[in-house]
């Protein structure tokens, strides 16, 4: 406000009653624009009370152009903070549409990939039942089998046991015979 030259020009004004000038919403009488548009001279002093209401004057028209450069400033903050806050919450919601289609996206692959373990499961389970049952019917084979062999085991057996029991009787009447 201070330092930097100011590139801002000043417009006067004549309202209706001829007599005050508006300069940007400050109101001046005639003879003081008269008097400031005179080139000051150093060796001129103002005498009296007009000199401090000159002077008054100054500060005030001074202050009240540094509260307009405030409020015009303040209002461009405003401005600019409204536009951050926008670009902002338009910057927020381009996140959360890219966090949701992540998310979804995310949910999507973990659903595929539950569904192919489970799917992997099933056939999985399929192939043992598969197995199961050859393993199975093997077992009933293997049951058949050993029981036709035992079954021919103990024919023979029997078979052998007759021999054996007719070659001891036969043995046993020779043998009863010769010591008679």
């Amino acid at each position: 406000m201070g330092g930097g030259g100011s590139t801002r020009r000043v417009t006067f004004e004549a309202d209706e009653n001829e007599n005050i000038t508006v300069v940007k919403g400050v109101r001046l009488s005639d003879s003081l624009i008269d008097r400031m548009k005179e080139p000051s001279s150093p060796g001129r002093q103002h005498r009296g009370a007009g000199a401090v209401n000159d002077e008054e004057l100054k500060k005030r028209i001074a202050e009240e152009l540094a509260l307009e450069r405030a409020r015009r400033d303040s209002e461009a903050q405003k401005r600019r903070l409204k536009q951050e806050q926008m670009y902002v919450r338009d910057d927020f919601g381009k996140l959360l549409e890219r966090e949701r289609i992540s998310s979804n996206e995310h949910l999507a692959r973990a659903v595929l990939r539950e569904r192919a373990a489970t799917e992997e499961e099933r056939q999985k389970a399929q192939r043992f039942a598969r197995q199961l049952e050859e393993k199975d019917r093997e077992l009933k084979k293997h049951d058949a089998y050993y029981k036709e062999q035992l079954a021919r085991l103990e024919e023979r057996s029997a078979q052998f046991y007759k021999v054996t029991t007719e070659q001891y009787q036969k043995a046993a009447d020779e043998v009863s015979a010769r010591f008679k």
